[in-house]
């Protein structure tokens, strides 16, 4: 079975994130979304909160498996038995990090593929962090995120 692993914070998950999740389930068999815990970062929503979220945008893909893990994310794929690293690129300053990345996860486990996927044109400009600054200053992400996200950051950051 060809398994990709789509790693992220998805704090929060948005348009952009199901673009490549979708497109994902067409070219392979198996796509889990696995999201770090990620507490370096300081996510303003937790990890079962995030998984939830993830689990409502990708209902009916059928090929979806949606996961929390933390730890390295090479141990994560030998559990997954997965072999491919699937990652989005918005921009070239993407790439340079996402390089770097992928040749760190080559000497951890050199069976490990890095395959990079771009976002349709109208989400390149999204981020999470845009979102999230947006939503915390009470402005409309109605055109970034699915619903329920939007209603989850609203009542996160005003109530």
């Amino acid at each position: 079975m060809n398994i990709a692993v789509y790693p992220g914070t998805f704090d929060p998950v948005t348009h952009g994130h199901y673009d490549l999740i979708e497109r994902a389930s067409r070219l392979f068999d198996k796509v889990v979304v696995a999201i770090s815990a990620s507490p370096g970062k300081n996510p303003a929503l937790d990890i079962d909160t995030r998984i939830a979220l993830v689990r409502d945008v990708t209902t009916g893909l059928d090929n979806i498996e949606v996961i929390g893990f933390s730890g390295l994310l090479t141990d994560m794929m030998t559990e997954q038995q997965a072999r491919i690293i699937l990652r989005g690129l918005r921009a070239v300053s993407d790439f340079e990090y996402e390089l770097q990345l992928a040749n760190m996860y080559r000497v951890q486990a050199p069976e490990l593929e890095s395959v990079f996927l771009t976002p349709a044109a109208e989400n390149s400009y999204i981020s999470s962090t845009i979102v999230r600054e947006i939503a915390k200053l009470g402005g409309d992400i109605s055109q970034l995120v699915h619903p329920k996200v939007a209603e989850t950051l609203r009542k996160h950051y005003h109530t």
